[in-house]
């Protein structure tokens, strides 16, 4: 290498760390700005009861989570601190992965880079939600099995497991992981003398091991968790006109540039015209067993875009490879540098505009858009609102009941007050149960007014008053308005124990 290529590279890795530094702090700065989402809130409440499983997920974005508020306390900003500063090693294996598989510092570079400007990332880091710690631990499964490939030492195969086994505590989707290594072995010729070693097989163990206190969850709780997330495999009604779905939301969640360029890598790579094999068949198994499992899933059932975060990291390097390793006809070409140059703005200023109109409505001049039902734009004054009714009408307790609900009225309302989510009881099963004195007397209970009163009150309770509405708000727009009823005399227990649905089967 040359002094002026030598400076050159050096120049480009220091911009790119810079850029990627630079893009965290944006990060943490909307994260401060933006109200809590529902699931957020739902999440943080886990943290507030870390245990090895819950009815949705496994625990890791919990103890995510938790070390956040220890940093900076039960705000915005302390349930996502630490997932967004989890992009830095995210970025460092990412790029150290490129960097082993196709020798270039500049495919390195470019795949840390284009990786943090997707809204995949960007987004995926920021909203705390089990595709955040995923999306992190599948940077180091890639990344292990690139210095397994690089050093041929067996130990790496234990680093393997451990990010293995922590992308399963973070969502089952890491189960493909498994498929797709195996799939990298037997391809690729000069591999397959792992398959006759002892080191796969105990990272193996590593990754059960890690994954077991889930497994054991799981066993005391009649295997909830992995019946629901598991059983949506099963394809109980055809309507393939979910399919129609995939390729429109990952052409957002990539950013339309990055997508261009990722699936130009991915036919590059498949299409065997440069690169090592075992690099081309470790980058393509990464992204093509998870897509061929939602391809199946979306048979059946709507694939939520966030789905696909654990394909990402491997997905940036094959834009990145598409970038600069592949020798494009010239009109080919042309197309790849202007995606090239363009990706990392075109991100950035999606990530800018999308936080702006969350948070405000502004772009779209109020109008509602997709964010409004699950950013919390609005609840904290909705919240003092509710506690104001719930002082007046001397409730001991707030009921709700949706999980997104209980949630949001648990972050906003003052802390200590008792909210109560009375039905679906599986997902708090990891939770004290309030104390029998706050369920006697009034109760508040809240509700979507234009929903109207449900079964469960009528059911539940003898005495019922509407009083008072309250509004959720962003600027103008009316989100939605909640009811408050004042409930009393309780007909039978307030807190309805009926089994999971999943296992009413």
């Amino acid at each position: 290498m040359t002094p002026v290529v030598a400076a050159d590279d050096a120049r480009l890795v220091r911009n790119t760390w810079l850029t990627i530094v630079a893009l965290v702090v944006l990060r943490l700065v909307a994260a401060a700005m933006t109200p809590i989402t529902f699931d957020e809130a739902y999440y943080w409440m886990w943290s507030k009861h870390l245990a090895f499983g819950y009815y949705d997920h496994p625990p890791l974005v919990a103890l995510v989570i938790r070390l956040g508020t220890m940093l900076a306390g039960d705000t915005e900003l302390g349930v996502r601190i630490v997932s967004i500063l989890l992009a830095l090693p995210m970025s460092y294996a990412v790029y150290r992965t490129a960097e082993i598989l196709f020798g270039s510092v500049r495919v390195a570079a470019s795949a840390a880079l284009l990786l943090n400007v997707t809204l995949m990332a960007a987004v995926g880091t920021m909203i705390v939600t089990p595709d955040a710690p995923l999306l992190v631990a599948s940077s180091f499964v890639l990344f292990c099995c690139a210095k397994v490939l690089e050093t041929e030492r067996g130990a790496w195969w234990l680093g393997v497991g451990v990010a293995a086994g922590l992308a399963l505590a973070a969502k089952y989707t890491a189960m493909f992981f498994g498929v797709a290594i195996l799939i990298w072995l037997v391809a690729v010729p000069k591999l397959r003398h792992w398959l006759r070693s002892p080191w796969p097989y105990l990272g193996g163990l590593v990754a059960l091991a890690i994954f077991s206190p889930v497994i054991i969850w799981n066993a005391e709780h009649q295997w909830v968790s992995f019946i629901k997330q598991l059983g949506r495999a099963r394809i109980e009604d055809f309507r393939p006109s979910y399919i129609a779905e995939l390729i429109p939301t990952q052409f957002a969640f990539a950013t339309p540039l990055i997508f261009i360029l990722g699936v130009m890598g991915l036919y590059a790579l498949l299409a065997r015209k440069v690169g090592e094999a075992s690099s081309r068949v470790l980058v393509s198994a990464m992204v093509w067993v998870i897509v061929a499992y939602f391809i199946w899933h979306s048979l059946h059932a709507r694939v939520e875009a966030n789905w696909f975060a654990p394909i990402y990291p491997a997905f940036a390097v094959a834009a990145a490879f598409a970038a600069h390793c592949v020798p494009w006809k010239p009109r080919v070409q042309r197309t790849v540098e202007f995606c090239r140059r363009f990706a990392a703005p075109v991100g950035i200023v999606m990530f800018a505009a999308l936080v702006v109109q969350a948070d405000t409505g502004w772009l779209s001049g109020y109008l509602r858009d997709s964010t409004v039902r699950s950013v919390g734009i609005g609840w904290r004054a909705l919240a003092d609102e509710i506690e104001a009714v719930r002082a007046r009408v001397g409730a001991r307790c707030v009921l709700a009941m949706d999980y997104g609900t209980t949630a949001w009225l648990s972050f906003y309302l003052p802390r200590g007050t008792c909210v109560l989510q009375p039905i679906e009881r599986i997902r708090w099963v990891n939770f004290p149960e309030p104390d029998p004195a706050a369920l006697q007397g009034t109760l508040l209970f809240v509700d979507e007014a234009q929903i109207g009163l449900r079964f469960y009150p009528s059911f539940t309770f003898a005495k019922i008053e509407k009083v008072a509405e309250a509004p959720r708000k962003r600027g103008p727009l009316v989100i939605e308005t909640y009811a408050l009823y004042a409930v009393s005399q309780p007909k039978q227990e307030v807190i309805d124990r009926s089994p999971a649905p999943e296992l009413q089967r």
